[in-house]
């Protein structure tokens, strides 16, 4: 019994080691022995696992393990060339466009041309105190301008202020103070009188008529006699006028305080027309 038992213990044991060899054979015929550089690889592969802390993948060991054996090195990877840094632009180009450029041109043109009509509106509105129309003017010397008013037998025309001075009888102020006042009235009483050169009709400008001694409007036929008072015509009124004062031999003419002419009828002087209409 005992030895049959320790037959059957030997023949497995005597299975167990000839399944054993086969085994190491068949691994031996398929993969081989490692020799001494690839144990010596293997290990170094384990310390770059241990100070690295990642494993190389099996590629890289067989890649590593081929370049040895022929003796190569491992090339470095081509590190990418950073791209190139582009020329800075412009800024007048890059920003502003051609639209942008045109709208703000037409918008500085419309300004300045809408400033500059504005500004000649004001200044053709507003009144000029530093002279011309609109201020107090001289006219000349009183002696000057009444010596060629006699010797032209023409009133005395001041384009600067748009009137002209013509000599007031002073034996008609009496009758003068009955329609004038103020500076109009004070100018009558030192002999002269300014008038307005524009028709109270339609605005034309009124010249002088010297065959008939009157002003006539040339545009619709009103006329005045010498000191400027309606004597016919569509005119609803005599010339205006302006104050005037003699200051130190001076004419002086206030352009900045027009007086309505006188009413219809008015004739403080009595003149008639003493030749032909001109119009």
């Amino acid at each position: 019994m005992i030895i049959g038992i320790a037959i059957a213990v030997i023949a497995v044991m005597a299975v167990v080691f000839v399944v054993t060899n086969l085994a190491r054979r068949d691994r031996g015929d398929a993969v081989g022995e490692l020799n001494r550089e690839t144990v010596q690889r293997d290990r170094s592969s384990q310390a770059l696992v241990t100070m690295e802390g990642e494993a190389p993948t099996g590629r890289e060991v067989e890649r590593q393990a081929a370049l040895e054996w022929r003796g190569e090195e491992e090339l470095a990877p081509r590190e990418t060339a950073p791209p190139a840094l582009r020329a800075p632009l412009d800024p007048e180009v890059v920003d502003v466009t051609r639209r942008q450029f045109l709208n703000r041109g037409v918008t500085t043109l419309f300004g300045v041309g809408l400033a500059g009509f504005g500004g000649s509106m004001l200044a053709f509105l507003w009144p000029n105190v530093s002279g011309g129309f609109g201020s107090k003017i001289r006219a000349g010397s009183v002696s000057d301008v009444l010596g060629q008013i006699a010797d032209t037998k023409e009133p005395f025309y001041v384009p600067e202020g748009r009137f002209y001075v013509v000599p007031y009888p002073k034996d008609d102020v009496s009758k003068a103070k009955a329609v004038y006042t103020g500076g109009v009235l004070t100018g009558m009483e030192q002999g002269l009188t300014a008038l307005y050169q524009k028709c109270v009709h339609l605005g034309c400008r009124v010249p002088w008529c010297k065959s008939s001694q009157w002003f006539e409007c040339p545009c619709h036929g009103s006329k005045y006699n010498r000191v400027g008072e309606k004597t016919g015509g569509p005119a609803p009124r005599g010339l205006d006028r302006f104050p005037v004062a003699v200051e130190g031999g001076q004419i002086v003419v206030d352009t900045g305080l027009l007086s309505i002419g006188p009413p219809i009828g008015t004739n403080t002087t009595g003149q008639q027309a003493e030749g032909p209409f001109c119009a």
